[in-house]
């Protein structure tokens, strides 16, 4: 996978803030193989955090660039990351999750 963070360093952003944010409707990766990674990634995540509550980092893009999140994921769905306190972020603004 691109690793995006050598690009542009990611801002990082307190999950309380995501609401606040505009994202665009395209996904951020292009290939298949990407989203698989991804995909993988985020099932990953969901149970660390269902099971140890343990933090991971997310980079995604919202409208203004990078952004990088430290947090615990409590739920995904077939369009969104579920975050503790009820952010969200779409899955397909997501560049990479680093568990």
């Amino acid at each position: 996978m691109t690793n995006t963070t050598n690009l542009q360093k990611p801002t990082l952003i307190e999950k309380e803030n995501i609401s606040g944010l505009k994202f665009p409707e395209e996904d951020v990766l292009k290939s298949k193989d990407e989203m698989k990674i991804r995909a993988a990634g985020l099932e990953k995540a969901l149970k660390l955090g269902n099971l140890e509550h343990g933090k991971i980092k997310i980079i995604f893009e919202d409208s203004e660039g990078l952004k990088q999140v430290d947090t615990t994921v409590w739920g995904v769905t077939d369009k969104r990351v579920i975050l503790k306190k009820g952010a969200v972020v779409p899955i397909h603004r997501i560049h990479e999750v680093i568990v």
